[in-house]
């Protein structure tokens, strides 16, 4: 697994800011929390989503093509970080 946090930089009122993914082998995303500027936390995971925030379909391209759009700025973080994340803002019932 990767795990990876992605700023998005734009002024899009509904919009998350904030996207944090857990990552397959093939970089499909198992996981996701997504940050809005309300404070509002989005989760999906394969059998449950919350706030309109779903897994994408697609898989997610290496950090340094992300990082090449100036709206986004993204890096690779630590499993134990995800997982601190993941537990604050998902119900226990729902991971």
């Amino acid at each position: 697994m990767e795990y990876i946090d992605v700023l998005w930089l734009h002024e899009l009122a509904d919009s998350p800011v904030r996207l944090v993914s857990e990552l397959d082998a093939q970089r499909y995303e198992t996981r996701k929390l997504e940050f809005f500027r309300s404070g509002a936390v989005g989760f999906a995971n394969e059998r449950q989503a919350s706030s309109g925030t779903e897994l994408g379909q697609m898989e997610v391209p290496p950090l340094a093509e992300i990082n090449q759009d100036p709206e986004f700025r993204g890096t690779l973080i630590d499993e134990s970080v995800f997982e601190a994340l993941w537990r604050l803002h998902v119900p226990a019932a729902d991971d």
